[in-house]
């Protein structure tokens, strides 16, 4: 196994193919034709995961210790409400009907293993302007932890994507997140990018790492350009930017 045992982190492993894979006593997959099989663990995660790998022969168990994360307490101000007042019928029947879409592209599980390589930065030069998992305070009121790292980058920046995969969904016009883009990576793993000045690709298409899937903007609820990059995997947030630079399981 390789990987990055910390809050937000995860562990790519190789075993025999179809291996099932059980995580904390809970099966969560299995290992793909050439063997392969990856793990998240959650930015809230507890402080050791219990691995087990079963196959045709004895069971394969390890137990990993898990680091704490370190999380910024961000505070943003000025950021404005995407409606004013009491939400009309249409709008909440519009919010709902984006969380469904997303909700279902998180919970694909397509069997691929793209993830096996490790991923590249979607942007070539950034400045990281918000890290994953920081507790942000909007307007002076607590908010739910940021489950994205922000790369701010100019207008238009070019966005490539990290990793193979096939498009989950390819929209625009979200309310919130403006120009969306979701890929599955294979066995649970998918991405997210959002806040896109233009969308390059449509859902169903499968993409290659380094190719161009669309451009850095200031969509939906945004400050300024930037890309919010997110990462889940069967449920857990991750930090995407700890897949960047791993290398392959011998």
């Amino acid at each position: 196994m390789t990987g990055r045992y910390q809050q937000g982190g995860f562990a790519i492993g190789r075993t025999a193919p179809g291996a099932k894979i059980l995580l904390d006593g809970q099966s969560v997959t299995r290992a793909s034709r050439a063997g392969f099989f990856i793990v998240g663990f959650d930015r809230d995660a507890p402080s050791k995961a219990v691995l087990r790998v079963s196959s045709l022969g004895p069971d394969t168990s390890r137990t990993l210790d898990i680091a704490k994360g370190d999380f910024d307490v961000q505070r943003i101000s000025g950021l404005g409400s995407p409606y004013r007042g009491k939400a009309s019928p249409e709008l909440e029947a519009r919010i709902a009907d984006e969380n469904r879409r997303k909700a279902a592209a998180f919970a694909s599980r397509l069997e691929r293993d793209d993830f096996r390589g490790g991923f590249s930065s979607p942007l070539s030069d950034f400045r990281v302007s918000a890290r994953f998992g920081g507790q942000r305070v909007v307007n002076g009121l607590p908010r739910p932890p940021h489950y994205g790292i922000d790369l701010a980058a100019p207008r238009g920046t070019a966005i490539r994507s990290p990793a193979g995969g096939e498009v989950l969904l390819a929209d625009s016009g979200m309310l919130f997140e403006g120009g969306l883009i979701m890929i599955d990576h294979g066995q649970g793993l998918v991405s997210a990018y959002l806040h896109l000045s233009d969308v390059g690709v449509s859902r169903g298409q499968s993409v290659r790492r380094g190719e161009r899937i669309g451009a850095v903007g200031a969509t939906g609820r945004a400050t300024g350009p930037h890309l919010c990059w997110r990462m889940k995997w069967r449920g857990r947030h991750m930090d995407p930017m700890l897949m960047v630079g791993v290398r392959t399981p011998a």
